[in-house]
């Protein structure tokens, strides 16, 4: 007989997620953003009324409802709010340019959009849309019917005065106000949690980005196995990351905090000069860094050894092991952890345990959430690995997403007869199930922690007038760990330079996309009819060595 304790399965709604914290602890700390806080009650009431407002617009169970804001208490609010009432929240980039965000507005069908006027030196999301959608700028404020977005009815300036096109976030609130508290109430007795909550888009092979299903289930099981037994978390933790909430990963990082009754801690926008007071100063125990991006900026900084953080007692952080290993030297009392995560599993696939020995965490991602399946196989027959062996990694359980919205055919690609789904990812597992990323099997680029598809890029710089033929592949980058580049065959009798190219890239796609290297090319390396990219990235790589080039230069996200 196991004497394992055996913890219960602990899958709810989010609505039900906070209102239960709100009602054991409603004046403990919830959110600290750098302009504003909210205890866990404030945030069921801002989210309450969001969900009357929501319901007063017309919004119903299965309408999608677009959240295009900075990280602040209203963008977690509108999380519960939207799925409260069972409708699916669809978190944007705010890094995405008009290319991008046309493609998800249109894409997810959403009903609703909800932004809000920026803060002195942030973008203004209201331009970015007008520029998006050139037909909103002579639509009246109030319902919308745009062709170029034919299933979004509104468009919410939430604190704001609203404009062509734009509802004023007041007039809203008006609408909640006449919405019975009770209509709120029996929605959310309605929502199952095997719901769709969030549709969160991720890069893929395809040159069109895909919308991730993620039920209340997945993302509240995944929360709980994190907080309860991988860091695990107490109400006294106070929980720093600087991952955008648009991000799955950081969605999962409120809601492990929530979960935990923690208090979750975010910069709302990164700066590495200013992190280490910020950690100081929020009392920060626990800091998901996520991306050694992120974290060596603020380790690397010069005041540093001025800054106590002997309060922190566990950093999540993934890369290279050489550089764990010289992180977790920094923090020599933290437990530092890494992980395999994707936006498929809903963050986390595989997490380290607190107690594996500091070689099994920096050399491997740990072992799998709980719950959750995984599997290493031959990519071509299919058959299961042995350990230490590398193969393509699939998995299944119930942190896994149910598919990619309005996207059947790719849906049965990726998902075998059994359930399990085929990541696309090369991985190796320890003998104890340990899993460490290896490569990709897909047409994948990481941009400083971001997803970038090659066939994405490659699409859009066909539309400029001088692009024939253009393949993008990754090249090494010291600072992004690797950054796109472009090979390009230019249309006969055209003419464009490498800067030309890059320009006509910034400020209409995202920054991360926006290739650093083009390179002109008149012929191919073939492998049937077939591009032979592990050539191209090769010369790259090679060239780049050559020139004594370890980084890109910067690109405006302008």
């Amino acid at each position: 007989m196991s004497t394992t304790p055996r913890r219960p399965v602990a899958a709810t709604t989010l609505g039900d997620l906070l209102h239960r914290r709100a009602a054991e602890h409603p004046d403990r700390e919830a959110l600290v953003f750098p302009a504003e806080r909210a205890t866990y009650g404030e945030l069921a009431a801002r989210a309450e009324l969001l969900a009357r407002g929501l319901v007063g617009t017309g919004v119903r169970p299965g309408d999608r409802v677009g959240i295009l804001l900075p990280a602040s208490v209203d963008l977690v609010a509108l999380l519960f709010a939207v799925t409260d009432i069972g409708a699916v929240a669809v978190p944007i980039n705010a890094r995405f340019k008009s290319a991008e965000l046309s493609q998800i507005v249109v894409h997810s069908g959403m009903r609703v959009l909800v932004t809000a006027p920026p803060a002195p030196g942030e973008p203004d999301f209201a331009d970015l849309l007008t520029a998006t959608f050139p037909d909103l700028a002579g639509a009246p404020a109030g319902e919308l019917d745009l062709p170029s977005a034919p299933e979004l009815r509104r468009i919410v300036h939430l604190g704001g005065p609203g404009g062509p096109g734009l509802t004023p976030g007041a007039d809203v609130e008006a609408l909640g106000a006449a919405v019975d508290p009770g209509t709120v109430a029996a929605a959310a007795a309605s929502v199952r949690v095997r719901d769709t909550a969030l549709l969160v888009y991720t890069s893929g092979t395809t040159a069109s980005a895909k919308g991730a299903m993620l039920s209340h289930e997945a993302v509240t099981r995944l929360a709980d196995g994190i907080a309860h037994e991988r860091m695990p978390l107490t109400p006294e933790d106070r929980v720093w990351t600087a991952i955008p909430l648009f991000h799955g990963g950081g969605i999962t990082f409120a809601l492990t905090c929530i979960t935990a009754g923690a208090a979750f801690v975010h910069p709302r926008f990164f700066d590495p000069t200013t992190t280490l007071d910020l950690l100081v100063r929020e009392r920060v125990t626990v800091a998901l860094a996520a991306f050694e991006t992120i974290w060596l900026p603020v380790l690397d900084r010069p005041d540093f050894a001025g800054h106590d953080l002997s309060r922190i007692r566990v950093v999540m952080v993934v890369g290279v092991a050489e550089r764990l290993r010289a992180m977790a030297a920094r923090l020599p009392d933290a437990v530092h952890v890494s992980c395999v995560a994707m936006t498929e599993s809903s963050a986390f696939l595989t997490l380290n345990r607190l107690d594996d020995p500091l070689e099994k965490r920096v050399t491997t991602g740990g072992h799998p959430m709980p719950g959750m399946l995984c599997r290493v196989v031959d990519p071509e027959t299919g058959v299961d690995q042995p350990p230490g062996t590398p193969g393509e990694l699939l998995f299944r359980g119930p942190n896994a997403f149910d598919g990619y919205f309005r996207d059947p055919e790719l849906t049965a690609q990726v998902f075998d007869d059994e359930g399990w789904f085929r990541t696309g990812d090369v991985v190796v597992a320890d003998a104890d199930g340990r899993l460490t990323f290896l490569s990709r099997l897909k047409d994948m680029l990481k941009v400083g922690g971001e997803n970038v598809s090659a066939a994405e890029v490659e699409g859009f710089l066909l539309g400029h007038p001088a692009v024939g033929i253009v393949q993008v592949v990754a090249a090494p980058d010291a600072y992004y760990v690797e950054v796109p580049a472009a090979f390009v065959q230019l249309k006969p009798g055209c003419e464009a330079t490498e800067q030309e190219i890059i320009d006509f890239c910034v400020g209409r796609i995202a920054s991360y996309r926006v290739p650093r290297y083009v390179r002109f090319v008149t012929e191919w390396p073939m492998s049937g009819t077939k591009v032979k990219k592990v050539d191209l990235r090769a010369r790259i790589a090679e060239e780049l060595a050559a020139a004594g080039i370890t980084e890109a230069e910067r690109v405006s996200s302008r």
